[in-house]
């Protein structure tokens, strides 16, 4: 038995809470166990997305998903945007709130991108004193997603599973294992993604998410734009057998298809943790 840290619990198969389905999810009718949404996109009070989200968490849990707290950057944490995101959480009373282990900000300027770090024990230090700030801010453990890349530093001093490890253990935090990330950047960098997964502690997973890329001809992108494909499938299921139950998203950030499409993705995600689950008992 997996003994999972407090505070994440294992919802099921999730989607992410796009405008398409705005309607389905605000009346609960969407086939879905719980609903992940941008913060950032809802952190502006009333108007018709705020209106949706209250009613939408009326029917389904709320995940809180960020974009721009740049936890590795040397900017000072944004005071303000964290207490927007505090009053958020609030009302919303969200399961859990992530955000990725990048930087994204530079001299007061933000790139609206996710880039990542050296793996050294200087920027370790850095991190894990952030994360515990925005923690202590928010009155609550946050995950901590890992991002795909495209580039390394050459005087980094530990792997990225290690570093991911440690951080979660000084911070006291958890972790968004995105398994699609993983499998983008292993193809980029050429090493062993099924060996990532195993090097990440068990009990600090309490999220997982799925999406598809897109293939080029010197790298891979991670896009959220195409279905799942079948390695990124096949990552799932090793992942599965590892942290067990977690709580598993679908994400399609761009050429959303029907809502009918993602809910089958999800449900193959469901099956294939169940079978999972059940060649790990056995």
């Amino acid at each position: 038995m997996i003994v999972r840290m407090h505070g994440f619990a294992e919802l099921g198969q999730g989607l992410g809470l796009r405008p398409p389905f705005y309607e389905a999810a605000a009346a609960g009718t969407a086939p879905v166990d719980w609903w992940e949404v941008i913060s950032e996109n809802f952190m502006v009070e009333g108007g018709n997305p705020r209106r949706v989200l209250r009613a939408a968490r009326s029917h389904r849990p709320i995940v809180l998903h960020g974009v721009s707290m740049s936890l590795g950057s040397t900017d000072p944490l944004d005071a303000r945007y964290l207490d927007r995101l505090a009053a958020l959480a609030a009302e919303i009373e969200p399961a859990w709130i992530s955000d990725h282990l990048c930087w994204s900000s530079f001299g007061g300027h933000s790139a609206h991108d996710l880039w990542p770090l050296p793996y050294t024990e200087e920027a370790l230090a850095h991190v894990a004193t952030r994360v515990a700030r925005v923690q202590e801010g928010l009155g609550r453990r946050i995950l901590v997603e890992n991002v795909s890349s495209y580039l390394t530093y050459n005087h980094s001093t530990m792997s990225e599973p290690d570093f991911l490890a440690a951080l979660a253990e000084r911070a006291d935090c958890g972790l968004l294992l995105d398994v699609n990330n993983v499998y983008v950047s292993a193809r980029n960098h050429g090493f062993d993604p099924m060996a990532f997964l195993d090097a990440i502690p068990r009990a600090r997973v309490g999220q997982f998410h799925l999406a598809g890329h897109t293939v080029l001809p010197t790298h891979l992108l991670d896009t959220h734009d195409h279905p799942i494909c079948d390695e990124v499938w096949d990552l799932y299921r090793h992942a599965v057998a590892r942290f067990g139950g977690v709580a598993t998203l679908i994400e399609r950030d761009e050429n959303i298809p029907p809502l009918e499409e993602l809910c089958a993705e999800s449900r193959r995600a469901a099956e294939l943790a169940r079978v999972a689950r059940a060649e790990r008992a056995a």
